[in-house]
């Protein structure tokens, strides 16, 4: 049975954290909790956000993945300018005479038919002027303005059956409160697969409004 990229990829940026989902080292989106919803579901107002995003099509929503996938750490391993190091700050693979990038959790997916789109949130001390520019022009530095969102917190498998069943969850939700869906969904995940699968925290989220 083949890995998500999901977890592959939380294993690159998030290697380092127990089997007991230690995740306080990492930096996270800063958001507020506006009102709970549901079951283990909350509407959140997300600050700004800085990140660097690819899109990439394929022939499936997995190839996709991996081909934004390898977009995106080509270019926080040293695929960016300027050509020099900088100390690190979280456990993640290192370049050797480029910038490397302290990436922070989550890590966001979102796909469509035979498109992946993912991205990676830079550490706050970074700015959109300061953000290494990429070498692949694939690449793209985006700040996201705030945003508030419905998120359904959960546990257990990362892939995409039970992340399906999560998102039918949180629409359920929506339907019987005061917001409603305002984009796609998206899935978000924070541990490496070797932690308790009782303790790993994923959730799916989408835009809302009133």
């Amino acid at each position: 049975m083949r890995k998500p990229l999901a977890v592959s990829l939380t294993t690159l940026l998030l290697a380092g954290c127990s089997l007991f989902g230690d995740r306080s080292s990492y930096e996270q989106p800063d958001y507020t909790v506006l009102a709970p919803i549901g079951p283990s579901a909350e509407i959140r107002r997300y600050a700004p956000r800085l990140a660097a995003e690819a899109t990439a099509e394929a022939e499936s929503e997995e190839s996709g993945r991996n081909a934004a996938f390898r977009l995106l750490f080509n270019y926080i391993t040293g695929g960016n300018k300027p050509a020099e190091s900088i100390s690190m700050t979280t456990p993640v693979a290192t370049g050797t005479q480029a910038e490397t990038i302290s990436m922070t959790a989550p890590v966001q997916t979102a796909a469509g038919t035979g498109t992946a789109s993912m991205r990676f949130f830079f550490p706050k001390a970074y700015t959109a002027d300061t953000a290494p520019e990429p070498l692949d022009p694939r690449i793209r530095i985006i700040t996201l303005p705030a945003e508030t969102m419905a998120v359904l917190t959960y546990t257990g498998s990362t892939g995409e059956d039970k992340a399906s069943k999560q998102r039918a969850a949180l629409s359920e939700m929506l339907e019987s409160s005061d917001w409603q869906a305002a984009g796609p969904p998206s899935a978000m995940f924070y541990d490496p697969p070797w932690t308790l699968w009782f303790l790993r925290r994923n959730e799916v989220a989408v835009p809302v409004t009133r």
